[in-house]
């Protein structure tokens, strides 16, 4: 079934709008609607260890958790819910329980006898997943469908009767093979999933549905919201989404991950609860996803951009924007990282360091890390010391011209730029506002340019996209280097609202790269939120990548812990992506996105795999990180730190 890219997949593309959902109940919580963007999170304790799951839900609620949701991976965790449910209650809580279910329809039918709410995921409730290419006719699909509806209605029925809502979550890691078999590993596999279980409940007359699209990959995530908000569109649907990003990680690798992949569906107002997954205690999530909300408070009004039905693009799929190749940016190269020094008096090689550039003195070399700047902007200064040959100076234009040094390239604005009968060779910085016909012009007609393209829009990144699409539809190929200041102290919300901004553009392909500026924060915290967002969109691999579940009652061993021992030794491996996955919910199909899976399978015991494919199972947890890195080195992806970093 293919889709059509012009589909509506959001209200407004460039005046900030909120997708209005049918409004759900959640026991004494409303969803969806006119209704603040909710916030919620999951319990990591055993849920049969009813004190420390209520102490823990208690804490996450007194952090502002508005729902909190607790595993049901059998019948007698299911059991459980009732004297936790009780023992919340008895506390002065009324904060609605989620029960999570896998694998077990059983479970979540009495679950939603209990708790306000049951999460199911149609890829595993009741499919199966062995990654088994099957080929069915449309009357075996059709009976596959069927003997789904007979599963299913039991549960319809019980949260109909029961006032229950539910959350039809699915996960791109946990695609049925039925599904996989005839639509692939796709966003449009992941809307089918749960579009399936959608029309049984509409059939029985059941609409308390919230639903998600998770994945770890934020660009498959977006792309599966959006395509699941374009069908419903088309069907007359509207049912509330909850957003998240799934195995994110932890520290600041998890926050800016789950800001690309969050935050670009919020610009675009889609969302009513949301997530924020990591791999720390479930308390730890809830500030991060109330900064990331708050931010849309204050959204309107904004200064009006001008309108556009329809992108010139595929919102729905990835093809990076065609342009043209100035000195290292642009066609063919990974988008660049700019940093900024302008404000630096009397820089030495030392200062260097703090983005990625190391001199030694007694060798008189270079060290250059993976997560080194490409551009250095001095405005009007410059340097007394030989710079390495892979590090590019900007200057002002009047600077550059007096001195028209090797290594370096102007920054002109878009006056010198027009003015200028033939340019040189360089960048031209330019206010959204300012991409007018005589820039446009002048990009039409010359060539060697790449904008720095900033804006002071409070609905930026909209802003930044309606420019550069007007770029688009005038056949301009000119490069683009979003620049983005903030002038906010905090530095989380710093990485959260550069992650989403420039992250949004990077998850569409339509930026070449990103100059991050701030008054109050280091260049070193800059300069690896920079590199952060690149990795997080994977539009420029600098570093390993963890793909982590945030823990939860079926975890078979401690995450956090176990997570710190394998980036301990594996963080060297650039361009290596390693799932460490606390149970099978979502292992084998996290692995498939994964070069190495590191997947709890019993109590004290790991199973590897390269990719999908298990490669050793049951290994004592004590051997297990050893294991795997012998796995790695096994098939050649290993390198020594120290040579790592020649």
């Amino acid at each position: 079934m293919a889709h059509d890219p012009h589909l509506p997949y959001c209200n407004n593309l460039t005046a900030y709008n909120r997708f209005i959902t049918r409004e759900v109940t959640i026991g004494g919580l409303r969803l969806g609607g006119h209704q603040p963007i909710r916030i919620q999170s999951m319990t990591t304790t055993d849920t049969m260890d009813i004190d420390g799951t209520v102490a823990q839900s208690i804490r996450m609620i007194e952090a502002g958790c508005e729902l909190v949701r607790i595993t049901a991976p059998s019948l007698k965790e299911a059991a459980n819910l009732e004297p936790i449910k009780k023992a919340i209650r008895a506390a002065g809580f009324d904060t609605p329980l989620v029960a999570d279910i896998h694998f077990t329809p059983n479970a979540a039918e009495l679950a939603a006898k209990i708790v306000e709410k049951v999460r199911v995921n149609p890829g595993n409730y009741a499919d199966k997943k062995k990654f088994a290419q099957i080929e069915y006719s449309d009357a075996t699909y059709e009976a596959e469908l069927e003997r789904i509806r007979e599963r299913f209605t039991p549960l319809v029925n019980i949260c109909k009767e029961y006032g229950t809502a539910m959350r039809i979550g699915t996960n791109h890691g946990s695609l049925s093979d039925r599904i996989m078999s005839r639509y692939g590993d796709t966003p449009l596999g992941m809307v089918e999933s749960a579009l399936e279980f959608v029309r049984i409940c509409e059939d029985l007359g059941y609409h308390e549905i919230v639903l998600s699209m998770k994945a770890s990959n934020p660009q498959v995530m977006v792309q599966a919201y959006r395509l699941l908000v374009a069908r419903m569109i088309q069907n007359g649907q509207a049912y509330p989404l909850h957003l998240g990003v799934t195995e994110a990680g932890d520290g600041e690798d998890g926050r800016i991950k789950s800001a690309v992949g969050i935050g670009t569906l919020l610009e675009d107002g889609l969302g009513d609860t949301i997530r924020v997954s990591l791999t720390e205690e479930p308390e730890f999530e809830i500030p991060v996803a109330q900064r990331l909300v708050k931010r849309y408070g204050k959204r309107m009004p904004h200064a009006a951009i001008p309108p556009m039905s329809s992108l010139p693009y595929d919102p729905f799929g990835f093809e990076r924007r065609d342009t043209k190749g100035m000195h290292l940016t642009g066609e063919g190269h990974v988008p660049r990282v700019v940093a900024d020094f302008s404000r630096h008096e009397n820089l030495r090689a030392s200062d260097l360091e703090s983005v990625g550039y190391r001199y030694s003195e007694k060798l008189d070399k270079w060290r250059v890390d993976d997560q080194a700047c490409d551009y250095l902007f001095l405005g009007d200064r410059s340097v007394s010391f030989e710079l390495p040959g892979t590090l590019t100076v900007l200057q002002s234009y009047p600077v550059w011209t007096s001195l028209r040094k090797v290594g370096t390239l102007p920054v002109m604005d878009a006056e010198t730029f027009t003015n200028e009968p033939t340019p040189p060779t360089g960048f031209v910085e330019v206010e959204t506002t300012g991409v007018n016909d005589r820039v446009l012009d002048k990009l039409k007609t010359t060539t060697g340019h790449a904008l720095i393209l900033r804006s002071t829009n409070e609905h930026a990144m909209a802003d930044l996209r309606r420019a550069i699409c007007t770029l688009m539809e005038h056949g301009i190929r000119t490069p683009v280097i979003v620049k983005r200041s903030y002038g906010v102290t905090d530095a989380e919300n710093f990485q959260l609202y550069a992650s989403t901004d420039a992250g949004a553009l990077l998850t569409d392909g339509l930026i070449d790269g990103i100059w991050l500026g701030s008054d109050v924060h280091p260049p070193d915290f800059i300069n690896r939120t920079a590199f952060g967002i690149l990795q997080s969109t994977r539009a420029r691999i600098s570093k390993t990548e963890y793909i982590s579940c945030p823990s939860c009652g079926r975890t078979l061993f401690d995450l956090q812990e176990t997570t710190a021992k394998i980036r301990a030794r594996t963080s060297h491996l650039k361009g290596v992506k390693i799932g460490i996955m606390g149970c099978i919910v979502n292992g084998p199909g996290e692995m498939a996105d994964a070069d190495y899976g590191y997947v709890g399978t019993g109590n004290g015991v790991i199973t590897l795999y390269k990719g999908k494919e298990v490669v050793k199972r049951n290994i004592p947890s004590g051997e297990a990180v050893d294991a795997l890195i012998d796995l790695i080195k096994q098939h050649g992806d290993w390198v020594e730190a120290e040579a790592a970093h020649v």
